[in-house]
């Protein structure tokens, strides 16, 4: 699958199969994630993998968003240090988690990227996980083989791009 093919076809996965996720795809989506680009290169992020099928059930029921995190094979926590990049971390750690979705959809699995920073389920998770203080819980990521085909359209391209200044739509 083409780079192109993989950004028009990605779409987030709800339901999953009980199909467990094989460590190698987990392990190769993580290091798409890596190697994103940050700014100066401060890479300010680490990777939580969840399995535990109890961690998972509570996982979902903290972030009311993301209940199917408890039936999805694997959860990804993405976690940002803000002391590594403090301006641009959240933009940071975003762009790995593109990386990771785009990568797992490569390999046939589906993902939800669920927001955690600055929600109130950010510290319940944080607890529940035992991540330091200091450092911030970007997203939570659902992983496993697809049990649906969601399709979603786009706008048109059109209609959100601008041509030197805003509201100019042609070039």
């Amino acid at each position: 699958m083409d780079v192109m093919e993989a950004i028009k076809t990605r779409r987030s996965i709800r339901k999953y199969k009980s199909t467990p996720v094989e460590d190698k795809k987990i392990i190769e989506c993580l290091e798409a994630a890596r190697w994103a680009p940050s700014a100066n290169n401060s890479q300010p992020w680490e990777f939580l993998v969840v399995k535990n099928p109890e961690t998972r059930r509570k996982l979902a029921e903290i972030h009311r968003y993301g209940r199917f995190m408890a039936d999805s094979p694997v959860v990804v926590v993405f976690i940002a240090d803000p002391g590594r990049s403090s301006n641009w971390y959240h933009g940071d750690v975003a762009v790995s988690v593109q990386n990771f979705l785009l990568a797992a959809h490569s390999m046939g699995l589906g993902t939800c990227w669920m927001g955690v920073l600055n929600t109130p389920f950010e510290e319940p998770i944080k607890k529940l996980l035992g991540i330091p203080e200091g450092l911030r819980v970007l997203c939570t990521v659902s992983v496993g083989y697809p049990d649906e085909k969601p399709s979603r359209n786009r706008r048109l391209l059109e209609e959100v791009t601008h041509w030197e200044k805003y509201g100019l739509k042609s070039k």
